[in-house]
């Protein structure tokens, strides 16, 4: 499972609504948000995290920095790091690297979703290229994904912090 037309046969399979946005280029969080002129709130961050050996993902909002002890704490684990490029490569494979979208339960990882992303109606994510999104209602991703929703990320928005 990975690309573009396998996850959106998987949103279909599932009855889920949803609208893909085409758009120029992007390779940043907040860059989708430019392009698609959405709030950064709304666009879903994906990282992957190396946690004592093993790969979680983590989705929070394109404005917002994980809290690498907020995540070492909730996950148990004394050490955390974002995953190399080599490695999204292998656990993505029909992905650009860097645009997996948030369904990391599609992937075989556990899936850890901050709580301020959960705040909307609608959340919009990479979809597997830098050149597509997907908007979909935020429960109809939370039903599908059922991730862990806690708060892993700083208390400043990035824009705080520039």
């Amino acid at each position: 499972m990975a690309k573009i037309q396998d996850l959106l046969a998987y949103l279909e399979k599932n009855n889920i609504r949803f609208e893909v946005i085409a758009h120029s280029p992007a390779y940043t969080a907040h860059s989708v948000a430019t392009v698609v002129h959405a709030p950064d709130r709304l666009i879903a961050k994906t990282l992957v995290v190396k946690a004592d050996g093993r790969f979680v993902m983590v989705v929070l909002p394109a404005d917002h920095r994980i809290d690498d002890h907020a995540i070492r704490s909730f996950l148990g684990v004394r050490h955390v790091s974002l995953a190399h490029e080599d490695d999204l490569s292998q656990i993505f494979p029909d992905c650009e690297v860097g645009a997996m979208p948030p369904f990391g339960n599609l992937y075989g990882l556990q899936v850890v979703v901050d709580s301020s992303l959960t705040g909307d109606d609608e959340i919009i994510f990479n979809a597997c290229t830098h050149t597509h999104a997907v908007r979909l209602k935020t429960a109809d991703y939370l039903r599908l994904v059922r991730p862990f929703v806690v708060s892993v990320v700083h208390a400043t928005h990035l824009e705080e912090l520039e």
